[in-house]
C-alpha cells in the first residue's frame, strides 16, 4: 500500500494552511474584482491536506519526473489553486498581488506556466481524460508517481467526464484518484435542479470505481482516507466530498452569489475577522 508522504515528510499543520488559502483568495478576489470565492472556499480544505500532507511532492523541484500530478480540473477556482501553491513554496507569495493582472502569470483559469500547475484549466470536463492519460503513463512506464484529479460537481453534468471515466474503469487505474467538491450549487443554481447527479456513488460504481464519501471539509478524514489509498487493488477511486459552499465565512456560506461576487471592503474585513476568529 502505498504511503501518504511527500519526498522529505515536509508537513504542515492543514487547519492552519486552509485558513491561510482563504485569507489570500478573499484578498487576491477582492484586489482585482474577480470571482469564484465560494468555489475556492469550498475546495479549501481538500487542498490544504493534499499538498500539507499528501502528496508526493518537492516545491524546489516541481518538475521532478517521479512527482504525483495533480490536475485540478475546475480551473475557475485557480485562486484557491494559486494560493495553495505559494503558501507551500512553488513561488513567491508575492506573486498573488499580480492575479488576474495583464501580462502577469496568474490568470484567472489555472495555467500550465504557473510552477506546480500541470495543466492549463477551466474549460470544464476535460481535466479527467487528461488525468486518466497520466495515470496510464504511469502504468506503462512502471512509475510509483500518483495522479489525482480535482472536480467540481457541476462538472460532471460533461460527457467527457463519463468517457474518461469508463476507460479508467476498464483499465484499473488504481493509480488515480478523483475528488469530487460535491458542495451541491453550480453557475446557475442547484445541481439537483440544473442535472441531478443522485445516485452519484453508484453511478461511478458501475463504471468500475471505488467509491468513498467523505466530509470534505473534515481534514483527519480527508487524511486517513488518502492515506488508504489504492481505496481497492486494480480499480481507480473517487472520493465524493460532500462541501459546502463559500465555507468558512458566514454570509457566504451555501450562497450561490458568491460564485461570481466579489468582497467589498466591509465584507472583506468581516470574512478576515472570521477566518482569524475561527482559530
Amino acid at each position: 500500500m502505498n504511503s501518504c508522504a511527500s519526498p522529505s515528510d515536509n508537513r504542515v499543520d492543514t487547519a492552519d494552511l486552509a485558513r491561510r488559502i482563504r485569507k489570500d483568495v478573499l484578498r487576491m478576489v477582492h484586489r482585482t474584482r474577480a470571482s469564484h470565492v465560494g468555489s475556492c472556499f469550498s475546495m479549501a480544505d481538500m487542498m490544504a491536506v493534499l499538498y500539507g500532507r499528501c502528496l508526493r511532492i518537492d516545491p524546489l523541484h516541481p518538475d521532478a519526473a517521479d512527482r504525483d500530478r495533480v490536475v485540478v480540473s475546475k480551473g475557475h477556482a485557480a485562486a484557491a489553486v494559486y494560493a495553495t501553491l505559494a503558501n507551500r513554496g512553488f513561488f513567491p507569495l508575492e506573486w498573488l498581488d499580480h492575479y488576474t493582472e495583464n501580462g502577469g502569470l496568474l490568470a484567472g483559469h489555472a495555467s500550465h506556466n504557473v510552477p506546480g500547475i500541470e495543466l492549463s484549466t477551466g474549460s470544464l470536463g476535460h481535466g479527467l481524460s487528461v488525468g486518466t492519460g497520466m495515470a496510464l503513463a504511469a502504468r506503462v512506464q512502471q512509475s510509483e508517481r500518483r495522479t489525482f484529479v480535482v472536480l467540481s460537481d457541476g462538472e460532471c453534468d460533461e460527457g467527457s467526464i463519463w468517457e474518461a471515466a469508463l476507460f479508467a474503469g476498464h483499465h484499473g487505474l488504481d493509480n488515480l484518484t478523483v475528488l469530487v467538491d460535491y458542495n451541491k450549487i453550480q453557475s446557475f443554481g442547484r445541481v439537483a435542479d440544473i442535472l441531478r447527479l443522485e445516485p452519484f456513488a453508484d453511478k461511478w460504481r458501475s463504471f468500475g470505481w471505488a467509491v468513498r464519501e467523505v466530509d470534505g471539509h473534515d481534514h483527519a478524514a480527508l487524511a486517513e482516507t488518502l492515506e488508504s489509498l489504492p481505496l481497492s487493488a486494480g480499480q481507480p477511486g473517487v472520493l465524493l466530498c460532500h462541501t459546502v459552499k463559500g465555507k468558512g465565512v458566514s454570509f457566504m456560506e451555501d450562497q450561490m452569489v458568491w460564485h461570481y461576487k466579489s468582497p467589498n471592503d466591509e465584507q472583506l474585513a468581516q470574512a478576515l475577522r472570521e477566518l482569524e476568529n475561527a482559530r
